[in-house]
């Protein structure tokens, strides 16, 4: 190479210090224009200018370019924050000890977009630009991305997802606890189509088991943690279908707190506990047919119930918990009033398993930063995320890495969309902001569509704010008048595309953040049911 390359470029006479190059150097020379030179034979009438500007810069990367300290970037903030972050990352040495602790938090709906939107949100509050805000997860030293396809479904449902991550194997959309023989809603496919679920394995491995959602503890993705169901849907008595055999899913909640596998339990979803005429705490009815109170059936078992905030704080975590803070779902973090937060349950229910012998499994569920996206409404589903982050920062601190294993991940995503061209600081729930080429933060002006009107950061394919309009012959006018006081309200509902009574989700892969034992485990693009291997490799490791 010597001879022919150096010759194409200066002809007989090679510089000396051209020799010692580096092929990487040479590369860069290539890239900073001389790529034409180096392809032709040597040309007399090249300029002794052009010559020594590029000897100049040969000489400069050969004597400069040892290490990256060398280097005349060396000085800039971001270089010197890489290079720290490089310089931590090396001393990273991966855990292969036993995860006595396993603690899978889950963020329903809270795929790489949404996470994103979280972010910008969290830094933004803080008072920074939020783009370069870190969340707790996301200084995991581990991470993968997750495919969340079910067996029959491109684009996922949370039963499906949650049978993946809580029992190994990925089933059909709408299905819990079963493989994907079963027929979605056949109830006599059940027994013959059962996998052990996480509260039955971690059980097994004499370790307690907790569970934690702001949705319905009988929803899809808690309920995959204890329960087995020919249709999510079967979350009461009222919906099973005539002559199945299979108790429904707050049943098997309460089976499942009587039998052990499952020591505390917190969320929402009284409704499904109490009889059709009966009454909760805060005057709504119950829907059970069968007269069944099973709320009352588990004080009667020796299972403290709470149903506030106040009553939580009260409990006697040292038997096993049901808590039930809402008829349905428990309240967005925005409205929250009279319920523990998400990180408060957390805190409680680690205090509560702590004390086994063998350690715990807990599994917790940011449930509602999902219906937010279905309802178009970027600022609780922001807020439902950050008040996430808060848990997962809570877990961390209530435990140790040298023997709990977490894993934050979502179920899937959602048909969110982000905007362009948009300037440093804009509001991830306001406006879209012009770009400053004089500044780093934004102009202060919003961008304009080619309609002449402003648009949001954030915007949906689908949903309820659909432009288009039945009235119109699904036609549409984006409205006049958008500003940043409107589209900051957190009940703006975002501008969508395609008409639905509720966003949807979406199919692409989330993100899996893992630290503790075997978290190093975590890497690379992954099946979806993996997660479930790691955590029972993790947890039985020898």
């Amino acid at each position: 190479m010597k001879s022919r390359f150096g010759r194409q470029c200066f002809g007989p006479n090679i510089p000396e210090n051209f020799t010692k190059l580096s092929l990487y150097q040479l590369e860069l020379l290539q890239n900073f224009g001389t790529g034409p030179l180096i392809r032709r034979q040597y040309n007399p009438i090249w300029s002794l200018r052009m010559k020594t500007s590029f000897l100049a810069l040969a000489a400069m990367l050969t004597a400069t370019a040892t290490t990256a300290q060398d280097l005349p970037q060396a000085g800039n903030n971001w270089f010197s924050a890489a290079q720290s972050e490089l310089k931590s990352r090396l001393a990273i040495t991966p855990n292969t000890g036993k995860a006595k602790n396993v603690i899978i938090l889950i963020s329903d709906g809270n795929g790489v977009g949404s996470n994103y939107a979280a972010r910008l949100w969290m830094g933004q509050q803080a008072g920074g630009f939020g783009d370069d805000f870190v969340l707790p997860h996301e200084a995991f030293p581990n991470l993968a991305l997750s495919k969340t396809y079910n067996v029959n479904a491109q684009t996922p449902d949370s039963a499906g997802t949650g049978t993946a991550m809580h029992s190994g194997v990925k089933t059909k959309a709408g299905v819990i606890g079963v493989d994907e023989t079963l027929n979605r809603g056949d109830c006599s496919q059940v027994q013959a189509a059962t996998v052990a679920n996480a509260a039955e394995i971690y059980t097994n491995l004499g370790k307690n088991v907790g569970i934690v959602s702001t949705a319905r503890l009988t929803h899809a993705t808690p309920a995959s943690v204890y329960a087995h169901s020919a249709d999510r849907n079967f979350e009461d008595d009222s919906k099973l279908p005539e002559g199945c055999a299979t108790p429904d899913i707050s049943s098997q909640l309460l089976d499942a707190m009587k039998a052990g596998t499952v020591d505390i339990a917190l969320g929402g979803g009284r409704r499904h506990f109490i009889p059709k005429d009966t009454k909760g705490e805060e005057g709504k009815s119950g829907k059970r047919t069968d007269g069944r109170n099973l709320i009352k059936e588990a004080a009667d078992a020796g299972i403290a119930y709470v149903w506030n905030d106040e009553t939580a704080a009260a409990a006697d975590l040292t038997k096993p918990v049901l808590g039930l803070f809402e008829s349905s779902h428990m309240k967005y973090e925005h409205d929250r009033t009279g319920e523990p937060s998400l990180a408060e349950m957390t805190e409680m229910a680690i205090t509560s398993l702590a004390g086994g012998e063998n350690g715990f499994f807990l599994s917790i569920e940011a449930g509602r930063v999902d219906h937010a996206n279905h309802a178009g409404n970027a600022h609780r589903m922001v807020t439902d995320a950050a008040a996430f982050a808060a848990a997962v920062a809570r877990a961390d601190a209530l435990t140790d890495d040298a023997d709990t294993l977490i894993i934050v991940t979502a179920d899937h995503e959602h048909a969110i969309a982000f905007n362009g061209y948009c300037g440093r600081g804009s509001s991830i729930t306001g406006l879209c902001m012009g770009v400053d080429s004089n500044g780093i933060e934004h102009t202060g002006e919003p961008n304009l569509a080619a309609d002449g009107q402003p648009y949001t950061v954030i915007g949906y394919l689908n949903g309820s704010g659909s432009v288009l309009r039945e009235d119109m012959n699904w036609a549409g006018v984006r409205p006049a008048g958008l500003d940043e006081e409107t589209a900051t309200d957190p009940d703006y509902i975002q501008q969508a595309l395609i008409p639905s009574r509720s966003e949807t989700h979406s199919g692409e892969d989330v993100a899996i953040y893992a630290k503790g034992p075997w978290a190093h485990l975590i890497n690379g693009t992954v099946e979806q049911n993996y997660i479930f291997h790691v955590m029972h490799h993790a947890a039985t490791v020898e």
